[in-house]
């Protein structure tokens, strides 16, 4: 029997507090370039160790940091003066018997395909340079992958919610709307480091919106401010065609002040700021469901980049998530649901120390059959971890 514990909580959800902070950072934020590329990485590993021995092997290519380079932003068209760098960390299966998994190469040709794709005018060969510094895992936790039942490598504890609330959902669609191809060929100076910042107090909603403009598409001060006004205002047009709240409030690049040239306008030379104005790291960026919700509860657990097998870290911090989205969708009367699952260092992963569902439950519902329903629905998804694991193996849950 697994150990699952299921409360109504009192209060309201988060919808119906007067206060509400939600933030989202963009594909070419520092630090979700990071989460991206390490969990891209722990991907293409996962499948060559299933190609060349047939099963995956203990990794976790979760810690790393992009170094800020340095550049010169002009109107028209400035240079990148000195590189990135990329430095990829922590720990990975080099050797099985005569196989050799060639790691740093696969590391680097993976990081250069994902700028490739997602940052445009990124150059991964001029722009950024690699550091490797992935060694060999630790003896004990190696093993855990040679033992009959793999468990957990770590003792963690992850917690996840559903629904998303309005502003939630508003401040992720904002975001992919700003970095959507649609819109990059209206604006092509939108450069892929965005940042959104949602704030809602009672049923207004102000959203502060950062956009690295790049600078090839602005020749003057002018230009900048007359695009960032047309930007402003199709960016609020789909917000408001969206949201349900009748006063909507968007700030645009909120820090410019017109009349200081260069030092008043937010331009970049790639459209990301890590080219000179900021570093970025894992774990820094958005929570598993692709938003940084500060009034709901988190986990201190960065999910990208950990190994799908046994890393608890990763695993229960996706699996809250959908548990709790399971438990909105099929258990009638709940309003809003919190997962909490806690590991202990080798046990078994569909069998955490504590598995905890808190609800709030609309009036008027039988709690003892609601209660009841909840715990079914927390076994069965625990049961079936497997599937979750294999989905996650082979990317298809987005972590960033």
């Amino acid at each position: 029997m697994r150990n699952i514990l299921v409360e109504a909580l009192p209060g309201l959800p988060v919808s119906e507090h007067q206060v509400e902070l939600v933030e989202r950072k963009g594909v070419g934020h520092p630090d979700s370039i990071c989460d991206a590329i390490m969990e891209q990485v722990s991907v293409e590993l996962s499948k060559t160790y299933l190609e060349r021995v047939g099963t995956i092997l203990h990794h976790n290519i979760d810690k790393a940091f992009l170094v800020a380079g340095e550049a010169e932003v002009r109107f028209g068209g400035g240079r990148v003066t000195q590189p990135m760098r990329l430095i990829f960390g922590d720990r990975a299966t080099y050797r099985v018997g005569d196989v050799e998994i060639p790691i740093p190469e696969l590391a680097i040709r993976t990081a250069k395909r994902w700028i490739r794709e997602n940052l445009r005018f990124v150059d991964p060969e001029r722009h950024l340079e690699y550091d490797i510094q992935i060694k060999p895992g630790s003896p004990e936790l190696v093993d855990i992958f040679h033992r009959e039942e793999i468990g957990a490598n770590d003792t963690s504890a992850a917690v996840g919610y559903w629904p998303l609330t309005e502003t939630e959902r508003v401040v992720l669609e904002t975001e992919r709307y700003i970095n959507s191809p649609a819109f990059k060929r209206e604006f092509p100076e939108a450069g892929e480091d965005v940042k959104v910042m949602g704030v809602r107090t009672g049923r207004e909603l102000h959203l502060t919106v950062a956009v690295a403009f790049v600078d090839r598409f602005v020749d003057s001060e002018a230009t900048y401010f007359r695009r960032k006004e047309q930007m402003r205002q199709a960016v609020l047009e789909y917000v408001r065609s969206r949201c349900s709240l009748p006063a909507v409030h968007l700030y645009l690049n909120h820090a410019d002040v017109a009349g200081r040239g260069l030092g008043g306008v937010y331009l970049s030379v790639t459209g990301t700021s890590a080219e000179s104005g900021d570093s970025g790291q894992v774990g820094r960026g958005n929570k598993v469901n692709g938003v940084i919700a500060l009034n709901r509860p988190m986990g201190t657990e960065a999910a990208a980049g950990k190994n799908p097998v046994s890393h608890v870290g990763k695993i229960y911090t996706v699996l809250t998530h959908r548990i709790a989205q399971r438990v909105y969708e099929e258990v009638p009367g709940v309003r809003e649901c919190y997962i909490w699952l806690c590991s202990q260092i080798g046990e078994p992963v569909d069998r955490p120390k504590v598995a905890a569902a808190q609800v709030i439950l609309e009036r008027g519902v039988r709690r003892t059959r609601v209660l009841r329903q909840v715990r079914e629905v927390v076994d069965r998804e625990l049961q079936d971890v497997r599937t979750l694991i294999q989905d996650l193996a082979a990317g298809k849950y987005a972590v960033v």
